[in-house]
């Protein structure tokens, strides 16, 4: 039994103890300001193939990146290996970086009276110690209730079972130091059926903080069957310009997208088809973006940022309007702004408006497209144009009538985020953008000529 999953206060204890050793060597060897993020985990996977084992895995991480500021001069070095003396070599050789690089007016750590104050327990952490043999013993019967669930079902790609706790430090020269824990459950399947039109392959996976929030292991293989199932058939549709709906599991791909273009990064090197776009209508007036970086349970909740700065909960976009950028303590500097809080990315960003069930998003979809798979990387965040393959279901009248591949979407992403006409109650809460089905006005499906 692993010590970090029975006590991860021990761990915790010891990586804030070479979080202090850090600080006090680089100040006292001629640091203007210092930061270190320490990180150790433990993870397992197993995976299994037609029964048999395919992946048995685990895999103990610890690592440290230390950075140091002279001036305006940085430097930056990291090591896996957290013995006292490979450490202090660790901030040495950040101190010879910082003697070579150019300035930076934007470099330095976030203002020391943002940092957060107020430890908070997100209820992140669910210590399990499960062995081998018990992640084995799921994936097994994951992959068995999908291959016994129809005849149909040919061939398995396998099922995986894996988890991982991990504890993670943070400590600067303004004083700050403060700590996290978090434990992950995955599962999955990949299935293949087969019938005389040709074969399918399809998934189903779940990730939970708590191994007893985790879905069944029968309910993981029936829905990685179903949902290969229900892509027997598959075949083009017309080329033209059609309403599409896309499934939760890539509405969040748009979202994720819009995200990419308001971040600082995107932002100050002038790559974004969203720049300068404070104030503007982004989103129909009745869908806001909420984040909720302390969310209990959630999967990126956090107390605070990269940067040692306190999160807290706040609107990125509200009534369709964009209020306020994505950025670290860097970022912000680069753009004459104060942080947002989200050195690291976003934390729990939900999509907030949808009113729609699933079979009410069919029936205002009427007759066009329902996208439950895209592929290939034919986004351009500079211009937001979009281009991807795609697979789903064809619907008309409101009802799913045939399975759909081989087809590609394309459109602008202002055009597709402003053209948004309903949203789902649908909402997938296992990632870190949290949305429903969304479904875009008119997009460009090419198909058959």
């Amino acid at each position: 039994m692993s010590d970090l999953l029975t006590a991860p206060e021990r761990e915790i204890d010891r990586l804030e103890t070479l979080a202090c050793r850090v600080l006090e060597r680089a100040r006292s060897r001629g640091a203007d300001q210092v930061e270190v993020a320490l990180n150790s985990s433990l993870a397992r996977e197993a995976a299994v193939r037609l029964g048999e084992i395919d992946v048995l895995e685990e895999a103990r991480d610890r690592g440290i990146r230390v950075s140091v500021y002279r001036g305006q001069c940085s430097g930056s070095a990291s090591t896996g290996d957290l013995s006292p003396d490979t450490v202090d070599e660790c901030v040495d050789r950040a101190l010879a970086i910082a003697r070579y690089t150019q300035p930076d007016p934007a470099a330095g750590l976030a203002q020391a009276e943002l940092m957060a104050v107020d430890r908070v327990d997100l209820d992140l952490w669910h210590g399990h110690d499960l062995g081998m043999n018990d992640l084995l013993e799921r994936a097994r019967e994951i992959e068995q209730a999908g291959r016994d669930a129809d005849a149909r079902i040919s061939n398995s790609e396998g099922a995986s079972v894996s988890t991982e706790a991990a504890v993670s430090v943070y400590a600067n020269s303004h004083g700050f130091i403060g700590s996290n824990r978090g434990t992950q459950y995955s599962q999955s399947c990949v299935l293949i059926a087969a019938d005389q039109a040709g074969m399918q392959r399809d998934y189903d996976w779940d990730s939970r903080r708590s191994l007893s929030e985790l879905a069944s292991p029968e309910a993981t293989g029936l829905e990685a069957a179903r949902r290969t199932l229900r892509r027997l058939g598959a075949r083009r549709v017309p080329t033209g310009k059609v309403p599409v709906l896309f499934a939760p599991e890539v509405a969040r791909g748009l979202i994720a997208h819009l995200v990419s273009a308001v971040s600082g990064g995107s932002l100050y090197r002038r790559a974004s088809f969203l720049l300068d776009a404070l104030g503007q209508r982004i989103l129909p007036d009745w869908a806001s973006l909420i984040e909720r970086p302390r969310l209990p349970g959630g999967p990126a909740s956090a107390w605070f940022d990269a940067d040692g700065v306190a999160t807290r909960e706040s609107a990125l976009i509200a009534d369709g309007e964009l209020l306020r950028y994505v950025l670290s303590s860097y970022s912000g500097r680069r753009l004459g702004l104060n942080t947002t809080a989200n050195a690291g990315g976003v934390r729990n960003l939900q999509f907030v408006g949808g009113s729609h069930d699933p079979d009410a998003l069919l029936a205002e979809l009427g007759t066009g497209l329902l996208v439950t798979e895209v592929m290939g990387q034919g986004v351009n965040l500079v211009t937001g144009d979009y281009s991807r393959g795609a697979a789903g279901f064809w619907v008309e009248g409101g009802e799913i009538a045939w399975p759909v591949e081989e087809i590609t979407i394309a459109g602008h992403l202002r055009d597709m985020l402003g053209g948004i006409v309903a949203a789902g109650t649908d909402i997938d809460t296992r990632r870190n953008i949290q949305t429903g089905s969304l479904l875009v006005d008119r997009m460009m499906v090419a198909g058959q000529a």
